[in-house]
């Protein structure tokens, strides 16, 4: 492998975390995904980390433990009370931006990264989904205004559920931020690609969790409340092998432009989850 210029960073985005098996299986795996692609900073989508609902304050210590340096969420944030004052006190945990100034937290962060100020934004998306929330493309423009004056390395996580939606963001700021990364849906797309004006771009960035499952829950649960159109308790799939699933942008931290975008995803048929979930 050639040589990184100095002003290469190396970014890894993993798709939404589910449960215990998805806690395990990016234990297991990262530090050999920071050594394969020869990572410089992490992001991960962790709304579905507690018990496939939401994120608790112990979840988000261990997270930063391992080493990552934000924690992007979405829909499923408000699930665990708990987590609200750890929101107001901790900037490395994002909520959606597109909420109301009023709800705790923000979805706007800076870190530094090699001597580089890199920005992340976290919005909604509202087709499909609650939306008695702000636009998610004015409030991803506000961001990257805000942001733009910091810095010109920006990722963004739109948390979305129309494929439509996402591209359409991408489009929208392709140019001004460095990536646009998709998430919520847990299921991977091959479509990721440096856009015409230098922005990274793919539609859904998968899951870590049980591969043996729908989107990381229970199959049965599933596929009664589609055939019987009635209420049914969906739990975390804790049997049979995992995945894991996300990409790696290079970005030039001069330019804030994205260079390359790989797709990562691990099958792990050796690791059984067990009942620990």
């Amino acid at each position: 492998m050639r040589g990184r210029i100095m002003a290469e960073i190396r970014v890894l985005l993993l798709g939404d975390i589910v449960g215990a098996p998805g806690l395990a299986m990016f234990e297991k795996h990262i530090a050999s995904l920071r050594e394969q692609y020869k990572v410089d900073a992490l992001i991960v989508n962790g709304e579905n980390s507690a018990q496939g609902k939401g994120i608790t304050p112990r979840i988000a210590k261990f997270f930063m433990e391992k080493g990552v340096d934000i924690i992007t969420t979405g829909n499923h944030i408000w699930r665990r009370k708990e987590i609200y004052g750890y929101l107001a006190e901790n900037k490395t945990l994002l909520r959606p931006n597109n909420y109301p100034n009023t709800c705790p937290g923000t979805g706007v962060a800076t870190f530094l990264c090699k001597g580089t100020t890199v920005g992340v934004i976290n919005v909604q998306g509202r087709v499909f989904m609650f939306d008695n929330i702000d636009c998610p493309f004015r409030s991803a423009k506000s961001a990257v205004s805000y942001l733009a004056t910091k810095t010109k390395v920006i990722l963004v996580d739109v948390h979305a559920e129309a494929t439509s939606e996402k591209a359409a963001l991408a489009n929208y700021l392709d140019g001004t931020v460095s990536g646009v990364v998709g998430t919520h849906t847990h299921v991977p797309t091959s479509d990721e690609r440096i856009m015409p004006n230098g922005t990274a771009f793919v539609t859904d960035l998968g899951m870590a969790g049980a591969q043996d499952s729908i989107i990381g829950v229970q199959k049965g649960a599933v596929v009664n409340a589609f055939t019987t159109a009635m209420p049914n308790r969906f739990t975390v799939e804790t049997q049979g092998p995992g995945v894991l699933s996300g990409v790696c942008i290079t970005i030039n931290s001069v330019s804030g432009k994205a260079t390359a975008i790989e797709r990562v995803h691990i099958v792990d048929n050796d690791f059984n989850f067990d009942a620990t979930a």
